[in-house]
């Protein structure tokens, strides 16, 4: 059974910062291309940042260029985003999304809120 625990999402000012974590269990995490989508009120779900499955290459959206940084630790089943120097406009629920070929599974989300 293919289950996530997504943490690290809360409250902050901007200019702030937050680590969002995903763990994952129930496929071969280390298989798979991770990626992490938002949704903000309103608008459709973008993606935001995507990693490789060995973590050897990244892509980030040009809205979080130099501000975010995804990571994974695949011993254990983790990926990471780090964001710093956060904005008003980063506000939504962030998603961590596992991609292999014709698989995906998503988690449940976790809501950032930047605010002053």
């Amino acid at each position: 059974q293919v289950q996530f625990v997504e943490s690290g999402g809360g409250l902050v000012q901007p200019g702030g910062s937050l680590r969002l974590s995903c763990a994952a269990s129930g496929f071969t995490f280390s298989s798979y291309r991770m990626n992490w989508y938002r949704q903000a009120p309103g608008k459709e779900r973008e993606l935001v940042a995507t990693i490789t499955s060995a973590g050897g290459s990244s892509y980030y959206a040009d809205s979080v260029k130099g501000r975010f940084t995804i990571s994974r630790d695949n011993a254990k089943n983790t990926v990471y985003l780090q964001m710093n120097s956060l904005r008003p406009e980063d506000t939504g629920v962030y998603y961590c999304e596992a991609a292999w070929s014709a698989y995906d599974y998503w988690g449940q989300g976790t809501q950032v809120t930047v605010s002053s």
